[in-house]
């Protein structure tokens, strides 16, 4: 899990810290020394370390903390205020341009996902109400426009390619195609090099001057540590990149680099790629990402996963299901299939307070099987599962490469469920829900 040693460190050094009664300056200096400590170990940059020591040092010996009843959630609140002001302080939207379309440059070094990141891109924009369209611009690296054309057919956004022809040819005749088709956004992925050299920065120049860019935004492997802060830092002063996209922040990344770019480059991060899915990409929001490193959850970007997972309709379809005691299999179903789409259990556990950095005893597979169970049975048997005589139930279970006994406990428990929605729509449940604003309620 992501920041997982980074939070475990921090959050003992803090209990260690404000733990002892009283909060001394003596005290608050030692606890400083172990969070420094953690810091260095997750890769973080050595002065971006000591400033960030510095600053939280001087606000938690200050009187205001000290003669504070408790103090330990003011130490608590200064370090998570530091650490979001280290990440940029608030969400870096996108810039956009005036004239259509509006032009965002990716760039960065092989292996960092640039190419994925594009359809990733397209993919969240395209839920924004954007039209984007992907320009082909890496000629060198073997199948990379192959790979762009089967991603950016999977998240339904047309690819411009122009097979091995100048890269610059290419994204000057990626506008005019755009303008033609009426794309508002133009996601050009350049060519990346395992390290850092002339030729690659000289292409990427060519490309800039040629198409003069809203947006460049540079990929970086979270799971590099201080590595992704030096690449930022040489591609920010040759081409000014307005951006940062973090890959592989699922991983089990260390923390140096989110916690060190935005005060070395002075750029701020955009975006974040959270898992291999082309739907696996959120905004970087500081604050969250603070909160979910200290331990404190980020039950915002929950909710926001939520409203993206449920549809509105179904929503009050299932909650007028409830209030008549009606709900089937097939609502059991979408249940599973939602949650799944909000990263299943062990993500949305993480967000939780007290959760994060946690090694969290979770099965992600779990749902596995009750789906394939579900998934054997006929529409009949979905809606009315007292029809599941012995006979059927053994035909499910070979279906669904399960037992019967599994069967038996997947109805078992769906009968508990309803019983437990029974009781709970009594008149009071049922008033309570018939004030929710669902759509045909």
């Amino acid at each position: 899990m992501a920041f997982e040693g980074l939070s475990e460190k921090l959050q003992g050094a803090l209990r260690k810290m404000t733990g002892r009664g009283r909060l001394t300056e003596q005290a608050v200096k030692e606890g400083m020394r172990e969070v420094r400590m953690a810091l260095l170990e997750a890769d973080v940059n050595y002065a971006v370390a000591k400033d960030f020591i510095r600053k939280v040092t001087e606000r938690c010996v200050g009187a205001d903390v000290l003669s504070s009843l408790t103090p330990s959630q003011q130490v608590i609140r200064i370090v998570n205020e530091e650490m979001t002001e280290l990440m940029g302080s608030t969400n870096a939207k996108l810039n956009w341009s005036s004239s259509v379309p509006s032009i965002i440059m990716l760039c960065g070094l092989q292996g960092a996902g640039k190419t994925t990141m594009c359809a990733k891109l397209a993919g969240y924009l395209t839920k924004q109400g954007k039209k984007p369209m992907l320009a082909a611009c890496d000629i060198y690296r073997p199948a990379a426009i192959k790979q762009l054309q089967v991603v950016g057919q999977q998240v339904n956004v047309p690819v411009f390619e122009k097979g091995t022809q100048d890269p610059v040819k290419t994204a000057k005749e990626a506008i005019e195609y755009a303008r033609y088709y009426q794309r508002d956004v133009l996601i050009i992925d350049t060519a990346g090099r395992l390290h850092i050299d002339e030729d690659l920065m000289d292409e990427l120049l060519r490309i800039q001057k040629a198409v003069s860019p809203t947006e460049i935004l540079l990929t970086v492997d979270a799971m590099t540590g201080q590595d992704a802060v030096n690449v930022a830092k040489a591609f920010d002063e040759k081409l000014g990149v307005t951006g940062v996209i973090l890959t592989k922040l699922d991983g089990d990344t260390r923390g140096g680099a989110a916690l060190s770019i935005k005060a070395v480059t002075g750029k701020p991060i955009k975006f974040s790629g959270i898992g291999e899915k082309l739907s696996d990409i959120e905004p970087f929001h500081p604050d969250r990402m603070a909160s979910r490193i200290l331990g404190m959850g980020d039950v915002l970007t929950l909710i926001d996963k939520a409203a993206e997972a449920f549809d509105e309709q179904d929503a009050g379809k299932f909650a007028r299901k409830g209030l008549n005691n009606k709900l089937t299999l097939e609502d059991f179903l979408y249940q599973m299939q939602s949650m799944k789409k909000m990263g299943g259990l062990r993500s949305m556990i993480s967000m939780l307070p007290g959760m994060s950095g946690k090694d969290i005893d979770v099965d992600d597979n779990a749902m596995k099987k009750p789906e394939a169970i579900i998934r054997s049975m006929t529409p009949k048997e979905r809606r009315d599962p007292s029809i599941l005589n012995a006979s059927r139930r053994k035909r499910i279970a070979a279906g669904s490469g399960t037992t019967v006994q599994d069967v038996n406990t997947l109805i078992r428990q769906f009968e508990q469920a309803q019983q437990m929605m029974k009781r709970m729509m009594g008149a009071k449940g049922k008033k309570a829900l018939r004030g929710m604003r669902f759509p045909g309620m």
